[in-house]
């Protein structure tokens, strides 16, 4: 288990999603035995890491009645569960299917306590402000953002990941000096970040600031920006990865100015 979340944090997804499908099958026999399932949600994450999102879905739903059953339903591994299977329905683009799941894990991390619980409600908040985006509410979704950010003191991923969320708002409503600044101020976290902690954000900075720059009208400098994070992207998380898409867009859509 710890091999393959390692695996998976290095960014070497493929090896990750190999070594915890091993864990699974070697823990197949006992029905009560919470490694397997365990084994198969880091096999999941790391399926939907290569842009197979679809499969990815199907895994998750496979494993939710086998985590309420094992684990209950408001356990921190079932919602963190529910949480990732909503970001690979977003990756999908079932962003009201998306939007329900976040804000009910959310509600219901917010009935516990503790650091792990915290950390869930902020994940499925993002995948909130995600979904919200998603479908052209933005003004809802940058008063999630800065509420998260003012509740959040930590600068960590989940710092990044909110402020990238306000970013995506801003830019949704045409304030791209606003959005501009607030990508830089996610691209200059995400720099300081260590590895494991900012490659799942891979190319995600750099694809808010070329949006901002395109909305200010500052064609060349977006597409350098937007090159750049499909390149990285490209190479972190492969061809099919809906992030890798929408910068393929976002290149397409500034080559057609």
């Amino acid at each position: 288990m710890a091999q393959a979340m390692a695996l998976y944090l290095a960014g070497r997804y493929a090896e990750a999603e190999v070594e915890a499908r091993a864990v699974a099958a070697a823990r197949s026999r006992s029905r009560d035995d919470g490694y397997g399932p365990l084994a198969l949600s880091i096999a999941a994450l790391a399926t939907g890491a290569q842009g197979r999102h679809g499969e990815a879905v199907t895994a998750y739903d496979a494993l939710l009645p086998v985590f309420g059953r094992i684990f209950g339903a408001e356990h921190p591994h079932t919602l963190k569960l529910r949480s990732d299977r909503a970001q690979a329905l977003s990756a999908l683009d079932r962003h009201a299917e998306c939007e329900a799941e976040c804000a009910a894990v959310a509600r219901a991390a917010a009935r516990g306590s503790g650091p792990e619980l915290a950390l869930i409600a902020t994940a499925a908040r993002n995948g909130l402000i995600y979904a919200l985006c998603a479908q052209d509410r933005h003004p809802e979704a940058e008063t999630l953002a800065r509420e998260g950010l003012a509740a959040h003191g930590e600068q960590d991923r989940f710092a990044l990941v909110l402020r990238l969320g306000l970013a995506r708002s801003l830019n949704g409503q045409a304030r791209h000096e606003e959005a501009l600044t607030e990508a830089e101020r996610a691209d200059e976290l995400h720099r300081g970040l260590p590895a494991e902690q900012r490659r799942a954000e891979t190319g995600a900075a750099e694809m808010a600031v070329a949006t901002a720059l395109l909305g200010l009208g500052r064609a060349t400098e977006a597409r350098t920006r937007a090159a750049a994070a499909h390149d990285a992207c490209l190479s972190t998380f492969g061809p099919d990865h809906r992030r890798t898409a929408e910068a393929r867009t976002l290149l397409d859509r500034i080559d057609g100015t």
